[in-house]
């Protein structure tokens, strides 16, 4: 390629004194630089696999750049002693010829080197010994979307073929280029090469460049299948590609702290705002719902987890407008997870529906609330940011179950240990009035008091078995179990009262059979009339079920036994068709109840219904009382 600049060259001026001095060493560097580019432009060259930077000739390569500064500096010194001499011109020419070559071969480098250059790849080998982050590739596999990239690969095996020195000849290739003042055409090849190879590998993970009207226009489903793919190809994006491409600019450029800086940027900003606006676009649909929250919160974590490595890696002055993007998406999303969640307290106290739970059993309400707590309470770090400064407007004073531990109880506002639990606490306590209002309905209040003990032990459960209970505490946990075993004691006294109520009437010693016959039938017509208004009452947990039959267990069995021990003699007989239930019996009568043969936990169309117990929804209030949950 330059080997024609050299044909008609005149001879070397006839040297005198200290201008022969100078015009011979850029004579001789001329030289020595033009037999390379002779060399490596030929067309036997060109017809062969060897480049000039490659493994067999990498000495030689060196010596080349090495004689190219040479003969930059022998330039200058000539230019000083003898400015108009004719060998500057043929040595620009020869300069150009080598920077064409060196052009020629750092473009080859990237693109020839290109899987050894991946971001991923230089990030893996980079992060151990980076000073922006600690991080390793992280590893995402999933079969169904077709995205899957390895953590820790086998560097020989992956990139087989690729030149382990590919980073450190583009570095010296660069730093040549750029001390003889060829920065301009370096950086243009090297920002199309890598600019292209961003491009394609968002590409590779599904981004698209949505503008926030096509956003708003999407059905949720597709919304949703697009935010799944973002969570997959953010942490990649950050932690391989954008993280990879830092790494190869600060390596490549080294030597210019400002070409750094103008080629990352402009290779990755506009990536990376495509990336990092999708979740502001998102946010900003009109259906927001409380069920579509945790889409929202799966991405504000994703955010929130990687915005230091974000700063880190864009923390050029020039990419500011990624930085304030990240900031806007997330404050955004923020917006967007306080208005669900106030959707969702309203979707709440809006609740109207009247039909008794068949059974007494938990109730939906119940079960959706406490299901979608303890999901949101995974994500403790990020609604404590989101949750930080919106303040709660409740009644005062506070209700004692808004209590959580820690404090002085005199002042129940300083009581609470975080605005994320304060609003959870105050979510359950919106939704146990609610079911509190939905006992009234039942016109046996023995049903009543089971259904509020089955719909609290629910939250107890869900709390005590999720990280609620690390939001709300022990405290909390022990102060509503302590209200479960009210209900269930208030339930026993009115589901069994006049069978316990016959129990001191059973004397402690032999009485006369007939005595023996009246005192056993009134029990049986007590305790029969007591089981069979209670066959399709329900009580789903199995320890609270546990606890409440254990209970009426020793209270009855041991009476009746010893009762049928010392009358044993006068119950036979003539009297023996007055024992419908022995004492075996009653304790397989209560461990055959509270499974709900009638189908628990269905909606029932008239409420439970019992006799002795009171009717009516005023009459089940007044027993209860005003309590506070």
């Amino acid at each position: 390629m330059g080997k024609h600049l050299f044909r008609s060259s005149p001879p070397p001026e006839k040297p005198t004194g200290h201008l022969s001095l100078a015009e011979s060493a850029v004579q001789e560097c001329m030289s020595n630089i033009n037999a390379v580019i002779s060399k490596w432009t030929s067309p036997a060259a060109s017809s062969s696999d060897e480049f000039l930077f490659s493994t067999n000739s990498r000495r030689e390569a060196e010596e080349f750049v090495t004689a190219v500064r040479h003969l930059q500096s022998t330039m200058h010194r000539l230019v000083s002693v003898n400015p108009s001499s004719e060998k500057l011109i043929y040595a620009q020419n020869l300069m150009q010829s080598a920077m064409r070559l060196l052009e020629s071969e750092f473009h080859r480098v990237l693109k020839a080197n290109r899987e050894y250059l991946d971001p991923e790849s230089v990030s893996v080998r980079s992060c151990k010994s980076s000073r922006f982050s600690t991080s390793t590739t992280t590893s995402v596999s999933d079969s169904e979307d077709e995205i899957s990239y390895e953590e820790n690969i086998d560097e020989e095996h992956r990139f087989s073929g690729g030149d382990s020195d590919a980073m450190d000849d583009l570095k010296m290739i660069a730093d040549c280029m750029i001390s003889t003042g060829y920065a301009k055409e370096c950086v243009r090849v090297y920002k199309t090469v890598r600019k292209s190879i961003v491009d394609e590998t968002l590409h590779n993970l599904r981004m698209e460049r949505f503008n926030l009207h096509q956003i708003q226009k999407m059905d949720w489903e597709i919304l949703d299948s697009k935010i799944k793919t973002w969570l997959k190809a953010v942490k990649l994006a950050v932690r391989s590609l954008f993280f990879g491409e830092r790494i190869l600019a600060d390596h490549v450029f080294s030597s210019s702290g400002l070409i750094v800086e103008s080629s990352f940027t402009e290779i990755t900003q506009e990536g990376a705002l495509i990336l990092f606006t999708f979740p502001e676009y998102a946010a900003k649909i009109k259906k927001l719902t409380p069920e579509k929250m945790f889409r929202f919160l799966d991405m504000y974590e994703a955010l929130a987890n990687l915005y230091v490595e974000i700063e880190s890696i864009f923390y050029f002055e020039s990419a500011a407008a990624v930085r304030s993007q990240v900031i806007n998406s997330l404050a955004r999303l923020g917006d967007a997870t306080r208005l669900m969640m106030t959707d969702f307290e309203s979707a709440i106290q809006k609740e109207t529906s009247k039909t008794p739970i068949i059974g007494g059993g938990v109730h939906p309400l119940t079960r959706y609330v406490m299901n979608y707590l303890s999901f949101l309470a995974d994500y403790s770090e990020s609604i404590a940011a989101i949750f930080e400064n919106w303040k709660l407007s409740v009644p005062t004073p506070l209700p004692d179950s808004l209590y959580i531990s820690g404090g002085d109880e005199a002042n129940p506002e300083d009581l609470y240990s975080s605005p994320v639990s304060v609003r959870i606490a105050w979510v359950i306590l919106l939704t146990l009035c609610k079911i509190d209002g939905k006992a009234q309905p039942y016109k046996d209040v023995a049903l009543s008091y089971l259904f509020l003990a089955n719909n609290l032990q629910y939250v107890v459960v869900k709390v005590r078995s999720s990280n609620l209970k690390l939001l709300l505490g022990d405290d909390w946990v022990f102060r509503h179990e302590e209200k479960v075993k009210l209900y269930a004691d208030k339930f026993e006294k009115l589901a069994w009262g006049r069978v316990l109520d016959l129990l001191p009437e059973i004397p402690t010693e032999e009485i006369s059979p007939e005595e023996a016959k009246v005192l056993v039938g009134r029990f049986n017509d007590e305790f029969e009339t007591s089981y069979r208004r209670q066959t399709s009452w329900v009580i789903p947990d199995p320890k609270l079920r546990d606890q409440i039959k254990i209970s009426l267990s020793q209270k009855l069995m041991l009476v009746c036994t010893e009762f049928y021990r010392m009358n044993r003699f006068g119950l036979v007989g003539d009297n023996e068709s007055g024992v419908r239930y022995t004492p075996e019996d009653i304790g397989n009568y209560l461990s055959d109840l509270y499974f709900g043969s009638r189908g628990s936990g269905s909606v029932s169309t008239t409420g439970g219904s019992g006799s002795g117990s009171g009717t009516g929804s005023s009459a089940t209030g007044k027993s209860r009382g005003g309590r506070s949950h």
